[in-house]
């Protein structure tokens, strides 16, 4: 009775009560795919006041019916129900209800504290009277659906519709929105993922308390609950999280504290990275027993747009971005810059070499099956990966040279030339094996990755475009021609044969590195290239995992939706131009101190994929 008196007295009071404090929000940056759907939000936790106009009546109507029926009414605070919550708590013996309005509610997240102290709940009255001389009903409504904690790490009515149920707030259906506004009560007890039968006890209520209000009709209410309710269990946009963080600390250096409200134009395409997730998430099921930890996908078109981005295995349980940031030996698929440095210097691929013992200094690789196979052709050890014949070629032809060629396309770490260097001992990440390898994909043209195209205001306004400036050519003919067709072989009948999508032009490099910690398939078809890595964080070996097996698998499941989503494009040839001189080299990932175990100086063996 005291609370309500001096809630009565304030009332009364008007002029002499304190101004309110200023309603403030930190900017958001909101990144979208290539067609606009919202792939994730970085910077103030709060969105913008929600648009009631945009949303079905009865969903701004849900949250009414259960936390404040006299909304429309009152002046900040409800004095019927203060006076029932206090008969109630008195008839139990304890507080039995809460009496709070949206306003209050308001009051209470923009400017105060959850204490259950006498104090702050006249602070709170005090505001929520105040917010009720100062802003419309709709103004607070709109207010209060964006500044509550709603479960699951979602701030605010549209972070929650797009968490729980893959949508915006604007399409929510009658018995979501019973499901939203009955975790207003409680976020964890009647969380939808977490306790589903609470959840739908609590969204029945919501609909009860509609169908009393007059809100909806009985057969409405009928009708909801008899409605499927599909929730997300994680969120649906979790895999594009690693690319989103990647982009923010780019725009960070565009923009570092942007003053209003930002919207990113990024180059993913979101339906190819729920393909990628799906597909990585299916392989990493299948290979769990053999010790697969982790998983690493990039997806380039042939100008370095990237189409997808899967960083490791699952967001939610750590951001680290194994895409860009973790750099492992490459193995084998290392070998088609020894091979395009050798096709260079003028050999062909049907060039005979032998496969034969061979020492260098004090060390002797081996191949992957033990044995030797004697006179082959240079295509025949590309298909067959055969560590003898790279390990001779670089030699040959200069491991220097064949680093200045990886250099030359796109690797941007540092490039060791030990004799070894030929079976892929050098630490690389995926975004740079991507980015070299989309210059066979594209007719011979150096590609750098890249994901922001614009940033604008919310408004419309453009504060920074990308501008695509000429590529350079980087590979010519007949090198490229060559390449290509030893690296389509390899697929078609070499250690990538898992690879294989029958009617699509492809090609591709396994590798797999000693003791099986790394295992890698580096593919392509016209103008669009996927590279696939898996291994462990600890650096721990796996259980016999080549290149040609689980990252081979993981890349066809991508590839065969990636390639019936676009235009199915030929390997184009390139034109018979001579190489243009090449380009300053860029760091375009940024090469940062790794904890995965670096790579042995001379390994005594790195085997590779038998063919299938």
């Amino acid at each position: 009775m005291i609370v309500l008196a001096a809630a009565t007295s304030l009332t009364m009071a008007a002029p002499e009560l304190p101004p309110l404090p200023p309603i403030t929000r930190d900017p958001q940056v909101t990144y979208v795919d290539r067609s606009g759907a919202v792939l994730g939000v970085r910077g103030g936790r709060y969105a913008p006041p929600v648009d009631l106009a945009k949303l079905p009546a009865y969903v701004p109507a849900a949250f009414i019916a259960i936390e404040d029926r006299r909304f429309y009414t009152h002046t900040g605070f409800d004095p019927v129900g203060i006076g029932r919550a206090i008969l109630d708590g008195v008839s139990e013996g304890r507080p039995t209800q809460g009496a709070s309005t949206i306003t209050q509610q308001l009051a209470r997240n923009l400017f105060l504290s959850a204490d259950r102290t006498v104090e702050r709940k006249a602070k709170e009255l005090v505001w929520s009277i105040q917010l009720e001389r100062t802003y419309s009903k709709k103004q607070i409504l709109a207010l209060y659906l964006s500044r509550t904690y709603y479960g699951s790490g979602a701030y605010g009515l549209e972070a929650a519709s797009r968490r729980y149920f893959n949508k915006p707030a604007a399409r929510l259906s009658l018995r979501e929105a019973a499901t939203l506004a009955g975790l207003m009560k409680s976020p964890t007890n009647y969380n939808p993922i977490q306790q589903p039968e609470a959840s739908a006890r609590r969204a029945a209520l919501v609909l009860d308390a509609m169908v009393e209000t007059g809100a909806i009709t009985p057969a409405d209410r009928a009708k909801a609950m008899a409605a499927p309710l599909k929730v997300w269990n994680s969120a649906p946009t979790a895999p594009a999280q690693y690319f989103v963080d990647w982009l923010d600390a780019q725009r960070r250096q565009i923009m570092p504290q942007p003053k209003q409200d930002m919207v990113v134009e990024t180059t993913m395409d979101m339906a190819l990275e729920t393909a990628a997730a799906d597909s990585t998430r299916a392989v990493l099921a299948r290979y769990k027993s053999q010790s697969v930890g982790q998983a690493a996908l990039v997806a380039l078109d042939g100008q370095g747009r990237v189409r997808a981005m899967i960083g490791g295995a699952d967001y939610a349980a750590g951001p680290y971005n194994r895409a860009v940031t973790a750099r492992r030996q490459a193995g084998s698929a290392w070998k088609p810059f020894v091979y395009l440095t050798a096709l260079e210097a003028g050999r062909t691929p049907g060039m005979a070499v032998i496969d034969e013992p061979l020492t260098i200094g004090n060390w002797s690789p081996q191949n992957y099956a033990g044995g030797y196979l004697g006179q082959i052709t240079l295509e025949q050890a590309v298909a067959q990966s055969v560590n003898t014949v790279a390990v001779r070629t670089a030699d040959e032809v200069g491991r220097a040279n064949v680093a200045a060629t990886a250099r030359r396309l796109g690797i941007a770490s540092p490039v060791n030339t030990d004799p070894a260097m030929a079976l892929g001992t050098t630490l690389v990440s995926p975004l740079e094996m991507t980015q070299a390898y989309a210059a066979f994909s594209n007719g011979g043209l150096r590609v750098a990755a890249y994901g922001i195209e614009k940033i604008r205001t919310n408004g419309g306004q453009v504060i920074y475009q990308r501008k695509a400036g000429p590529q350079a050519r980087v590979i010519a003919n007949p090198a490229l021609s060559e390449m290509n067709q030893m690296l389509r072989t390899a697929v078609a009948s070499g250690t990538g044969g898992r690879a294989k999508i029958a009617g699509y032009d492809l090609a591709g490099k396994t590798g797999t590195t000693s003791d099986y910690k790394d295992a890698w398939f580096a593919g392509y078809s016209g103008g669009f290239t996927t590279v696939v890595w898996m291994g462990r964080d600890d650096g721990a070996s796996m259980g016999r995992i080549t290149g040609g097996s689980a990252p081979a698998e993981l890349w066809r499941g991508f590839m065969t939706v990636a390639l019936k989503r676009g235009p199915a494009q030929a390997i184009p040839a390139g034109p018979a131009a001579p190489v243009l001189a090449p380009p300053p080299v860029e760091v375009l990932v940024p090469v940062v101190e790794e904890h995965i175990e670096p790579a042995a100086q001379v390994p005594a063996e790195v085997p590779e994929d038998p063919p299938i």
